[in-house]
């Protein structure tokens, strides 16, 4: 079969033939339909994400859109090393096959639900969201930020604010569901000050896609602003910013502030997978989002590396 294939751990994948799987016990033979170029993907492939094995040859991609023998249309996730979702086939555990819903496109099936998952788990699994709480987004101009967006507004968010550093997409952002939108270029001191005045309303959850020096301003602010004993939850899902930060511990001992993360290890396979089973069953109706370039397989060394932060790259067999 052709598939997308690394030999070596930093490398572009090259197209190439690899041989097709075979299906067994438990594991379902998928025809690939669309796959995406996510930023795990790539982290993966290189070996850099946490969670890579690290074992080459391999074929790169986490999930995908495809067709059972039986002709069912499915989403998959993770198969089945090396064969990744980069390739005419791949082999799945049948338990990490769920059903395509009728009016949801493989290509935006494939590029949606990683990123909305992201803020989904978050949210349910880690935030316990109820409906009416306040949710702050940072890092809201990406593809992941802006389904944060459409998301916590399906899951019955009250507010919604959005902070981010392309002050262009603000009118966007707006549309998908944000409330109030502050731009991350500001100097530190004005930008303090607007997130200390959004604090002192009241925010019940921050996603937090970028760390860096917002994340340490937003901890500061949230400390210094928010009303006695509000549990703020924050949760940290991406480092776009910065690996690191500096966290005062006045910061936890003066507000009743929640510090976590979201992803794979903090939360468990199964309920990442009850989330996009979420996603799935939500996106139809509630109409998510997410602008794709769609790719021939065969291109993908040409592709691989080119980053686009609000759409997806999704590659067709």
């Amino acid at each position: 079969m052709k598939a997308a294939i690394v030999t070596q751990a930093g490398q572009a994948p090259v197209f190439g033939d690899f041989e097709t799987p075979a299906a067994s016990p438990g594991k379902q033979l998928i025809r690939v339909t669309a796959s995406a170029i996510s930023h795990v993907t790539r982290g993966r492939a290189s070996g850099k994400h946490y969670s890579a094995s690290g074992a080459l040859p391999l074929i790169p991609g986490v999930d995908g859109s495809g067709v059972t023998e039986d002709g069912q249309r499915v989403y998959f996730l993770m198969p089945e090393h090396p064969y990744g979702a980069m390739a005419e086939h791949c082999l799945v555990d049948a338990k990490k096959l769920l059903p395509l819903p009728e009016g949801l496109a493989d290509e935006t099936a494939a590029a949606m639900v990683i990123p909305a998952m992201s803020s989904w788990a978050a949210l349910v699994e880690r935030a316990q969201m109820r409906a009416g709480e306040t949710v702050w987004i940072n890092g809201a101009t990406g593809a992941s930020g802006r389904l944060a967006i459409q998301v916590a507004r399906h899951l019955g968010a009250k507010k919604v604010i959005a902070t981010a550093r392309n002050t262009g997409a603000f009118d966007d952002l707006r549309r998908l569901g944000a409330d109030v939108t502050i731009a991350l270029t500001q100097n530190r001191e004005t930008m303090a000050q607007a997130f200390e005045h959004e604090f002192a309303q009241g925010v019940d959850i921050v996603l937090d896609y970028l760390w860096g020096p917002s994340a340490e301003t937003l901890i500061v602010a949230a400390a210094k602003a928010s009303p006695d004993g509000l549990p703020v939850r924050f949760v940290q899902i991406g480092a776009i910013s910065g690996a690191d930060i500096t966290l005062p511990a006045a910061a936890l001992r003066s507000t009743a502030l929640q510090l976590m993360g979201s992803g794979i290890g903090s939360v468990p396979m199964p309920r990442l997978f009850k989330a996009i089973q979420g996603v799935l069953a939500a996106a139809p109706a509630a109409g998510f989002e997410i602008a794709t370039h769609v790719v021939p397989l065969a291109e993908v060394g040409r592709v691989w590396a080119d980053e686009d932060s609000a759409s997806r790259i999704v590659l067709r067999p």
